[in-house]
């Protein structure tokens, strides 16, 4: 049985899984992270990849508060997630629960691999080449190059000019950082008022420290519609043939 209350943390990679959304686009009163996708919820198939990962040494799931119980049962233990170190309650935002898993885990931890629930398809090799990446760069996030044409308007819906698509990327995660930067940076986005950030790189950005962003994969999209979840399944069908 794992606890929730564990401080045994390995001393090198630890993945912090945000899943506290409610799924309220998805039209469904399941959150999103718990929806069946091809046999198991999405956060289990998630997890899974995390799981089979030589190079990740221990996972923290944030959720919301009320789901803790429920993905220890149902989804920990039942999947025998043994590098679930611990599933703690999240915050109002994002930005909140990655905070707060970032702030369970101790500075022991040397890197912290931060990943969407909801992002099933991620792949163990993804995984792998972020994590390597980590060892030559101090921060590491992933990304597309965007292929078509990119165009900035105005509030009227009138273009203003195109942008040079060579320098744009859409992006991904998994990102990974050092503990102590991403934790700084986290406090001080709590303390300043840092509150426009869509993703935890934004946070090291505004640290100074130079990001390194490496190719992801096409198929890791996040589950948000219930179109995404139909194009997962998809995915996962076309894998397994």
């Amino acid at each position: 049985m794992i606890t929730q209350n564990s401080t045994d943390f390995p001393s090198q990679v630890i993945a912090v899984i945000p899943a506290a959304g409610s799924g309220s686009r998805m039209g469904s009163r399941k959150a999103k992270q718990f929806i069946d996708l091809c046999g198991k919820p999405v956060l289990a198939v998630t997890l899974s990849h995390f799981q089979r990962c030589s190079l990740v040494d221990g996972i923290v799931v944030v959720l919301s508060q009320d789901d803790v119980d429920y993905c220890l049962r149902e989804i920990v233990d039942r999947y025998e997630l043994t590098k679930v170190l611990k599933v703690i309650g999240g915050g109002k935002r994002r930005q909140d629960s990655v905070r707060k898993g970032i702030e369970a885990i101790t500075n022991s931890c040397r890197w912290v691999l931060i990943h969407d629930g909801v992002r099933p398809l991620v792949t163990s090799g993804l995984l792998q080449r972020v994590i390597t990446a980590a060892r030559d760069f101090r921060a590491v996030i992933t990304g597309l190059p965007i292929r078509e044409t990119v165009k900035e308007i105005d509030s009227q819906g009138r273009v203003l000019r195109s942008i040079d698509r060579r320098y744009l990327w859409l992006i991904q995660t998994p990102q990974i950082f050092r503990w102590e930067d991403i934790n700084l940076a986290h406090q001080k986005a709590r303390a300043h008022g840092w509150e426009e950030a869509t993703d935890d790189a934004f946070l090291i950005e505004k640290m100074g420290i130079p990001i390194k962003i490496i190719e992801g994969e096409e198929d890791n999209i996040k589950i948000t519609t219930p179109q995404n979840l139909e194009f997962a399944r998809f995915l996962i069908s076309r894998h397994s043939q």
